[in-house]
């Protein structure tokens, strides 16, 4: 379902979008084979269950990988599959069409998770190949490349050889799976198949063709003009993360908060000038941004004296969250494990970055005793990133739970992870601990995610929410989202409508304050009417609940969203 349309209430409104359903095309960098086959599913799941009627066009490029479709049986790989680790592939069975092909970095893969036209006879999925390849077709005669279809084969075809591979699924009338071209890749690759299994015709790429490096942001450029025709929806929604390959980009904001020491414990290289406590180019702080402070609540006192007797850290501290007075006078916090160093940077977080301690292995059994003392009802687990130890961390979540029901059993209890790289076995590890909700924030939109995350994939969590769901439908999945960081009203409509797509019930969505002078600037403050026609549109669009207001963060009224998503 689209978002609704509303006359603006407050200044700085600047949104408007409409109920019919679009095509979202997005841009996602690399993404492992599983990771982006995963999301494929899930979005095709929301498609097929009714929960979103937006097609989408997911465009990215994988790491070593050799695809077998479900005509081919793996004989046309001509290196044993024992050696794939040591040129660093993989290679998967897949339920599209085809033989054996080759993924790899340097070449653009699209894959449109589209409603297919119905035919006399079922749902036409010849028209749908011949529709992905005149997109190609168009694309490289704009870039001057004269390529065709060859009747018998799939794929595009230039006089040199095959430049693109296509293999599809269609089922319930949805498509999955799509189209490989080779852009600039590792062509020695090739050497390793029989590719689609026709051993007279060569592969090429485009920049063998052009005879020039060619990189994939311009031949995406390129190939945007050319995908309406893959939908029959006539509005194109495209977002676009970071081109890091062959763009010649340098480096990111956050890579270079990280070499002049921000996140550092100790020595910051310098401290930005400000002006009445501002950067330079931010907006002055407004009024429905104060917050209320009262130190000497009992209620604040006790739980502060509880934790630091303990000697457990909270992310309400740690994090300088802003509800932290309303929320530890109300008897409520967020412990967060595995210390109070994370092996990850974010510009937008005050935890410190560096090399963390040793896991305390009594820390499960301590916050249980904290929040059975507490006699929560509702308890809120999250952790710092832990990508120095082989499993993440995901086992001391699990304890924890354990722990926790053991003391307290009708305690719902939610957990903030992090993506554990994109490993499923450590989320099996967490889910099996059932709990109630398991939350993981995509932080911003997806042209962000690099240039304010060292280690994030916006791929990659919206997979992990879809995993998470899947494991646990029972269960509640939640995410949260940070605005005035440098994103449009419609990013996040975009990012909400995705959130949506792949399952997640509950998303938060708040201001962001700037930590301290090191960190990234605040771009624009956000109106408490924008915050509201955020909630609509989300909540339109099929979210069963959405806590949006400028003081809200991941945990802020956590049992109150839980009973909402209920």
């Amino acid at each position: 379902m689209g978002a609704l349309m509303k006359e603006p209430k407050g200044p700085g409104f600047v949104m408007a979008a409409s109920n019919d359903p679009v095509m979202r095309t997005r841009w996602l960098g690399r993404v492992s084979y599983q990771e982006a086959w995963d999301l494929q599913r899930a979005i095709w799941e929301g498609k097929t269950l009714g929960r979103t009627a937006d097609d989408y066009l997911l465009l990215l490029e994988h790491p070593h990988t050799y695809t077998v479709g479900r005509n081919g049986d793996g004989s046309n790989l001509v290196i044993d599959r024992a050696d794939l680790r040591g040129i660093g592939a993989t290679i998967v069975d897949v339920d599209r069409g085809g033989d054996i092909t080759y993924h790899g970095p340097g070449q653009l893969v699209g894959y449109p998770i589209v409603a297919v036209p119905t035919i006399a006879d079922g749902h036409d999925v010849v028209g749908h190949v011949r529709r992905i390849e005149e997109v190609l077709i168009a694309t490289l005669a704009d870039m001057g490349i004269t390529a065709w279809a060859e009747r018998g084969f799939t794929g595009v075809w230039t006089d040199a050889g095959k430049v693109a591979a296509i293999g599809v699924r269609v089922s319930r009338g949805v498509a999955t799976h799509g189209f490989a071209l080779n852009v600039d890749p590792h062509m020695e690759y090739f050497d390793n198949i029989v590719p689609c299994g026709i051993s007279d015709r060569p592969v090429t790429s485009v920049s063998t063709i052009l005879g020039r490096p060619v990189s994939i942001e311009e031949v995406t450029g390129v190939l945007l003009e050319r995908i309406s025709v893959l939908s029959e929806l006539q509005e194109v929604e495209t977002q676009l993360g970071a081109f890091a390959r062959g763009t010649g980009r340098a480096s990111f904001e956050v890579d270079r908060m990280v070499d002049a020491g921000v996140f550092s414990p100790s020595g910051v290289h310098e401290v930005p000038v400000m002006i009445r406590g501002l950067l330079e180019g931010e907006p002055v702080k407004p009024s429905w941004m104060k917050v209320r402070i009262d130190f000497r609540d009992p209620k604040y006192k006790e739980l502060r004296a509880l934790n630091n007797e303990l000697g457990l850290n909270t992310v309400c501290e740690e994090a300088g969250c802003p509800n932290i007075y309303e929320c530890w006078s109300s008897g409520t916090s967020t412990l967060m494990l595995l210390g109070d160093t994370c092996t990850r940077a974010c510009s937008f977080c005050n935890v410190r970055t560096g090399k963390p301690g040793a896991v305390d292995e009594s820390e499960p059994v301590r916050a249980a005793e904290a929040i059975a003392a507490m006699e929560l009802k509702h308890a809120v687990l999250t952790a710092v990133d832990r990508a120095d130890l082989p499993e993440g961390g995901a086992s001391i979540f699990a304890r924890t739970v354990h722990e926790i029901r053991g003391r307290l059993p009708e305690c719902d209890i939610e957990l903030l992870i992090g993506d554990f790289k994109g490993d499923p076995d450590l989320l099996d590890v967490v889910m099996g601990a059932k709990p109630a909700v398991l939350n993981h924030n995509t932080e911003t939109v997806l042209r962000l995610q690099r240039e304010i995350r060292t280690a994030a994939n916006y791929a990659r969590s919206l997979t992990l929410l879809a995993r998470a769901k899947w494991q646990n439908p029972a269960g509640t999945v939640k995410s949260g989202l940070i605005v005035g960081m440098g994103e449009t009203d419609a990013e996040i409509v975009g990012a909400l409508a995705d959130l949506n797509a792949v399952g997640v019930d509950v998303v938060t969505i708040g201001q962001y304050l700037r930590p301290t002078a090191r960190h990234r600037k605040i771009h624009r403050y956000v109106h408490p009417d924008v915050f509201e026609e955020y909630k609509l549109i989300g909540e339109a669009f099929g979210i069963s609940h959405v806590e949006s207001g400028p003081l809200v963060r991941s945990s802020y009224h956590a049992r109150q969203a839980l009973e909402a998503a209920l």
